[in-house]
Formats: structure tokens, sequence, C-alpha cells
């Protein structure tokens, strides 16, 4: 296995690919703290986890809060002895366009996807110095590196993570922190599927964006997503800091 005697913290991770990443870091030997602001989501979770053999707990979180941030990382360590890995997952999606998001709800995708993450990050550094080193994957998105109308926010937002991921593993890399983003495309998760139905026409986006646009003609799973982030979170990529993996079925590769 490749994260015996890890402890990983997962935001975000009561469902879709943080659930999923929690399942495979579990199996592959790491302990795992849930922080979602689902409890109940997330205590089934755990729960599942914990059924299959692995260590799982789960705390309630909200990302865009410095002080349950900052719990959720000590309540890890507590619970755990130590924090080696933190995958910033925590997201959330407004489809509209620049002058139709209002203030608040740009405030909320840019709180959650880009400030959560740096709250996040600052809050584990300390306890991963303290393991000697670690990883830190953060969530992005496709979104964070070419533009779709009608997410001004969450593109603004993505594209910001992904310029915190590059600061964020040179300012890391003196204490062995690697630090790395994964950037799906749309993956068929619960958000991702709420997102399909908004459309006006679900069908025909599957159709013509998802199938058509994508190279792999299908949108990803969950689990693969999950297994792009375990390669950035173990020694399988021991010299890989500051890299963008785009994980989007071929999207962004026109």
């Amino acid at each position: 296995m490749k994260l015996t005697g890890k402890v990983a913290a997962i935001t975000g991770s009561a469902m879709g690919i943080g659930a999923a990443s929690a399942r495979l870091l579990a199996e592959q030997g790491a302990q795992v703290a849930i922080g979602d602001f689902d409890l109940g989501a997330g205590e089934q979770t755990a729960a599942g986890i914990r059924a299959a053999g692995g260590q799982a707990r789960c705390f309630e979180l909200d990302v865009r809060r410095a002080d349950q941030v900052s719990a959720f990382i000590e309540q890890t360590v507590a619970a755990f002895g130590g924090l080696d890995i933190l995958v910033n997952n925590a997201g959330v999606v407004v489809a509209k366009s620049t002058t139709d998001t209002s203030p608040e709800e740009w405030e909320r995708v840019i709180g959650t996807n880009l400030t959560g993450a740096w709250l996040c990050a600052r809050a584990a550094i300390p306890f991963l110095i303290r393991r000697g080193g670690g990883a830190i994957v953060n969530v992005a998105s496709n979104a964070g590196l070419v533009g779709f109308p009608n997410l001004a926010a969450y593109c603004a937002s993505k594209g910001g993570l992904v310029q915190l991921t590059k600061a964020m593993a040179l300012d890391c890399a003196p204490q062995h922190i690697r630090v790395n983003a994964i950037c799906p495309g749309h993956t068929r998760t619960p958000m991702g599927d709420s997102f399909i139905a908004a459309q006006a026409d679900p069908a025909a986006f599957v159709r013509d964006f998802i199938n058509v646009q994508h190279p792999l003609g299908r949108m990803a799973e969950a689990e693969e997503v999950a297994q792009a982030i375990l390669f950035l979170a173990c020694d399988d990529s021991s010299c890989v800091t500051g890299s963008i993996l785009a994980a989007d079925g071929g999207y962004t590769a026109r």
C-alpha cells in the first residue's frame, strides 16, 4: 500500500470526488479525516471506510470559516497523531455570467474554492512541517485553465487556485512539502449531475458538449479523478511540485 502510516485530511469529502478520494486513500493505508458541512453524508462515507477495514473520522467543516478550518486540522491531528496529506477538494459552482452573478454568490464561490484552500493550507502547513514534509493536493478544474461562458466566479476561483498552487509550491519546497493541483473536467458527481440538470436541454448538453468536445468522448468518474489525486499525494510523485495535472478527458489539449 502506498500510504501506510500516513494521515490525510480531505475537505468536501462527504460525496463526489472527495468521498472517492477518501475511500481510495484509506484503501492505500492512510488514516483519513473527512471534513464537510454535511455531517450526515460525511459520517456515512466514514462509516463505509471503517466497514471496509480502513480508518476514518468525520468532522464538521465550512472552509470559509477560519475557526472551523483550524478546528478541523487540530481535530485530525488529535485523532490520528499527525498530518501528512491535505486534499483541498471543497468546492461550489454558480452557473451565471459576469453581470448575472451577485456579490453574495461571488463571495461564496471565491470563499469556498479559493480562500478556503488557502485557509486550510495555512492551518495544515505547520503540522506537515512537524512530520518532516508532506503533500498538498488542490482540486482545481479545467475551468481554471480555459474560460467557460456563464461560469465567471467559478473560472476566477479555479484560475486563482492554479496560481496559488504554484506560489505555495515555491513557498513550501524548503520544508519538503509538495504542492500540486489536479484539474478535472466534467465528472460524474452530485455537483456535476446537478449542473447538467440545470441546462436548458440536458441531453443536448451531454451529447454536444461532454461527448463531442471531450476527446475521450465521455465524462470522468469520481474514482478516476481520485486515482490522480492519489498519485500526487503519494511518493510516486516524489519529484513533482508546482505541477498542474489536467484530468479532463483531453478537453484542454485542443
